[in-house]
């Protein structure tokens, strides 16, 4: 049976897995379920229709699955869901907001760690492996690949992608997408700085798939070519290393926008 302290209010229609534990004067919506092993602490908010994985652990003042920060939106309009995966530590006053639109979703996967002060706003796709530190902001309908690491006080503009394995630093302002693999930071613009190596350990790559992401950064970015045009020209060798290709296929993705936001070409 689920433990809930007696001053938490818990919604109708709730599911909650037998050793779930709610902590003092957290509140649990309507409609909401809850994996098994999950622990809320004091002072969580699990707004309506939200959806919990197993062996999460939420700290205080978090505020989950409230209305998304949206200009017109009133009391009666409907909104979509929060699906957030398994093991996830989501720290101090995090807030995550659900998809504004009744059919869709914002996603979170698993095994992420979020720290003290994030806002992940609605619509948003936070993968798996993936550490966003203190105060990061994260605009609506972005997306943050698997294993990426996003470093305090960063800022995402809204329908921004972070590639897979990626390092963004402290205090970037993000406006366009980040490729995989690759270390970012500054703003207006932010730029790729680098290779992130100790990603490429932690993805499990080895020495020469290493390696040719290493020689594919410097064509890409070394070399003076226009990135576009360096970016065609490796899309059309033969025989192209997969973790250069997802390189590459970021790059020019991020070229069909004119501000390099892929999904913004993609919006309802």
């Amino acid at each position: 049976m689920a433990k809930i302290h007696p001053t938490a209010v818990v919604g109708k229609n709730v599911q909650l897995a037998e050793d779930v534990v709610i902590g003092p004067l957290s509140v649990v919506g309507d409609g909401v379920s809850i994996g098994a092993g999950t622990v809320l602490d004091a002072h969580v908010v699990i707004a309506d229709r939200v959806t919990i994985g197993q062996g999460n652990r939420l700290y205080p003042n978090c505020v989950i699955g409230c209305c998304p920060q949206v200009l017109g939106f009133d009391p009666g309009t409907k909104i979509g869901t929060l699906v957030i995966g398994d093991r996830n530590v989501i720290r101090e006053n995090v807030t995550i907001h659900p998809s504004r639109y009744e059919d869709a979703s914002t996603q979170i996967g698993s095994d992420n760690l979020i720290m003290v002060g994030t806002h992940i706003g609605h619509d948003c796709i936070i993968e798996n492996q993936i550490v966003l530190s203190n105060s990061v902001q994260v605009g609506g309908h972005g997306k943050i690949e698997e294993g990426a690491w996003v470093s305090g006080v960063a800022g995402m503009h809204q329908f921004v992608t972070v590639g897979r394995w990626c390092f963004v630093a402290g205090l970037a302002g993000l406006t366009h997408d980040a490729p995989p693999y690759m270390m970012v930071s500054g703003h207006y613009p932010s730029c790729v700085r680098g290779v992130n190596k100790r990603g490429l350990h932690r993805a499990g790559l080895d020495e020469q798939q290493q390696e040719r992401i290493f020689e594919a950064y410097h064509r890409l970015y070394r070399e003076g070519t226009p990135l576009l045009v360096a970016a065609r020209a490796l899309a059309r060798e033969d025989g192209l290393d997969a973790n250069v290709r997802l390189i590459v296929d970021a790059i020019l993705r991020s070229g069909e926008h004119r501000f390099g936001r892929y999904l913004e070409s993609l919006r309802r």
